[in-house]
């Protein structure tokens, strides 16, 4: 194997990544979210949090229990029963992803996620504009000069589901309706926001714009093209747009 072809990332443990004819396992590639996600303190900001008074800090940290579950979204495996997949190499994927202590049995990620909730959902969002900038990423503008940042509805099936939320959307089927944001022509994620799937998408569109205008300035200062679903054709979120502080070039309801 020549030098060029091998890539050691900084972990807990380093990892050295390389190029291959042999078969390898799919969640090789959690050792490049593990060092992308070392770049930032916002692990040890979660582990310094007190989530809930149930829970003491000492048995599970909560950074171990978020990593965990980015895990098993990376690998496309949203559900609490996946973790039992990473008990045939725990050591592969504690070093790979930077857990500390231990990978939480089913029953505890069900039990600490739902303990979390979504009170971590703004200290994500800023961390998530950190590591963006960590690792040196500015969102590419147009040729007009102007970073767009798309905003809409996706609606997800969750058909035959039991949780909390889960109604009938525009599609037709039972889920959850989330709001999403993107920036730059790459496509950047810079803010979620997880709705009813009955919840119209106008609902709360106001304020998660203004959310979203200030995270994408944090990212950059360029004017932005905000593009919205014509769901969404309001004068208050043109109000929103057309404010000074705003530093939006463009509004486009499509």
């Amino acid at each position: 194997m020549n030098n060029n072809q091998r890539i050691t990332l900084n972990t807990n443990k380093n990892i050295i990544v390389e190029f291959t004819n042999e078969r390898i396992i799919p969640a090789s590639g959690l050792a490049v979210v593990g060092a992308l996600l070392g770049k930032s303190d916002f692990i040890k900001k979660l582990n310094r949090m007190d989530v809930t008074s149930n829970r003491s800090q000492h048995q599970i940290k909560n950074g171990d229990i978020v990593l965990t579950y980015l895990g098993l979204l990376c690998m496309g495996k949203p559900y609490f029963e996946a973790v039992h997949e990473m008990d045939d190499d725990k050591d592969f994927y504690k070093a790979a992803l930077g857990i500390t202590r231990s990978i939480p049995s089913e029953e505890t990620l069900r039990q600490c996620m739902d303990d979390i909730g979504d009170s971590l959902r703004q200290t994500i969002l800023e961390q998530n504009v950190e590591m963006l900038l960590a690792n040196k990423i500015q969102p590419t503008a147009l040729a007009n000069g102007l970073v767009p940042v798309d905003i809409d509805v996706t609606p997800m099936d969750n058909s035959k589901s039991k949780k909390e939320g889960v109604s009938r959307t525009y599609k037709g089927f039972d889920g959850y309706a989330h709001m999403m944001a993107y920036i730059g022509s790459e496509g950047y994620a810079i803010n979620f926001e997880l709705r009813e799937g009955k919840q119209h998408c106008q609902k709360g569109t106001v304020e998660f714009l203004q959310e979203t205008i200030t995270l994408c300035h944090k990212l950059t200062d360029k004017p932005l093209l905000i593009r919205l679903d014509s769901g969404n054709d309001s004068i208050d979120n043109a109000s929103i747009c057309i404010m000074p502080m705003g530093n939006v070039g463009s509004f486009i309801v499509r």
